[in-house]
């Protein structure tokens, strides 16, 4: 019999996720359904009783669930992490981020800053405040709730722009106008570690049961390292 298999997922890991949902699909038979969302929206959606099998989200972002009473994470299965990369619109001249003055240099010259407000986005604005560019940062820029949102901006806009987000929906997106820069310098790398969690109690538990351990596999494990999840 073929279940069906009910996913939340944080969109950083989408590019990775969608090619190993569809492995898993041809070799167990079963049908997965998944959705994508940003870290408030996922506790938003599981704090509205949304009915799911497996959430999948940054590691303090299932705590929180836990802590709170939301959801119970019944087994736990890291997917790996993420790091945070710069994108600009194509044509337009990379920036210096080889090292962090020239992070800093290049987002002081843009005339626009765009990047998230989900997980990302919470990073970095703490990581401009630190680097002392916080007020001249803040003053131009905009902030959507996804990456999708980023990625129309930056590709359809104009002047000098710089683009923040996961590392992963850059580089799947290269072909949608923009380009990548790069990741983060070594120095104030921030990396996101995501987690699967199985949260089911009903019917669809086997199956769910049966991802998470092709989520240990080593075809699982290439396929997300090939989409940029270390």
């Amino acid at each position: 019999m073929t279940d069906e298999l009910r996913i939340l997922s944080a969109g950083a890991v989408k590019p990775g996720l969608t090619k190993l949902i569809d492995a898993f699909q041809r070799e167990s038979g079963n049908r997965v359904q998944v959705s994508f969302a940003t870290a408030p929206a996922i506790l938003k959606q599981m704090g509205d009783s949304e009915t799911v099998d497996i959430v999948i989200a940054p590691a303090g972002v299932l705590e929180e669930l836990v802590k709170s009473g939301k959801s119970a994470a019944r087994e736990a299965a890291a997917l790996g992490r993420i790091g945070v990369g710069v994108l600009v619109r194509t044509g337009e001249s990379l920036p210096d981020i080889s090292n962090v003055d020239g992070f800093k240099q290049s987002l002081l010259g843009a005339e626009s800053v765009v990047y998230n407000q989900a997980s990302t986005g919470t990073y970095l604005e703490m990581l401009f405040e630190s680097l002392g560019i916080g007020a001249a940062v803040r003053n131009k820029s905009t902030r959507y709730p996804d990456f999708a949102a980023v990625l129309d901006h930056v590709s359809k806009g104009r002047g000098h722009e710089i683009g923040l987000g996961a590392t992963t929906v850059i580089i799947e997106n290269e072909s949608c106008g923009v380009k990548f820069a790069g990741p983060l310098p070594a120095g104030i790398q921030n990396y996101t570690s995501y987690v699967a969690a199985l949260v089911s109690e009903d019917s669809g538990e086997a199956a769910a049961r049966q991802f998470m351990r092709y989520l240990a596999s080593s075809a699982a494990k290439t396929i997300l390292s090939d989409a940029g999840i270390q």
